[in-house]
């Protein structure tokens, strides 16, 4: 099986690793745009933005299946939630979606991002850390370690395969 994945980001191409070890795969990753604003403000924007990559990266690579993931935050009444999203392409169905962990970002944090900072450049100052986004993320420094980056994105994509194992298993009936 030959899975394309749609980003270069260290994290996601280990998260998309990590979910498939028990099958035989080939790996290739493309740096597939998300179509959408660098920062999604929302999980409509951070849905559409995993689809692009996934449907972009099954395009762009040939392959059997597109996997796309992608950062981004909500807001809600309790404050501005990170969100995290996936999506999984395949030539012969619709894409499957999946959604993982949201946890609330500190006002401090959440203030620069409604001003139209990114996540990413703002977690690198306020860890005073380089790449966070593409090792521990802002839920590794959020957690304290408990959960990373890698960690929330192979639960998202271990949703993804589950979902579409279920699928061809039931059309394959």
């Amino acid at each position: 099986m030959k899975i394309i994945i749609g980003s270069k980001n260290p994290a996601k191409i280990n998260a998309v690793k990590n979910s498939f070890v028990d099958q035989e795969a080939e790996f290739v990753t493309i740096d597939i745009p998300s179509g959408v604003n660098a920062q999604p403000f929302s999980d409509e924007e951070t849905i559409e933005g995993a689809i692009n990559r996934a449907i972009g990266a099954l395009k762009q690579g040939n392959g059997d299946i597109g996997i796309g993931l992608e950062g981004g935050v909500h807001e809600t009444s309790h404050g501005l939630l990170l969100c995290n999203w996936g999506a999984l392409a395949t030539t012969n169905m619709e894409p499957i979606i999946a959604g993982g962990a949201r946890f609330l970002l500190p006002e401090e944090v959440a203030a620069r991002l409604r001003a139209g900072d990114e996540l990413g450049p703002v977690m690198d100052e306020y860890a005073k850390m380089e790449n966070v986004r593409k090792h521990e993320g802002a839920i590794g420094i959020f957690t304290y370690g408990m959960i990373n980056r890698v960690d929330m994105f192979t639960h998202v994509t271990k949703l993804l395969i589950g979902q579409y194992t279920y699928q061809t298993r039931q059309l394959g009936k």
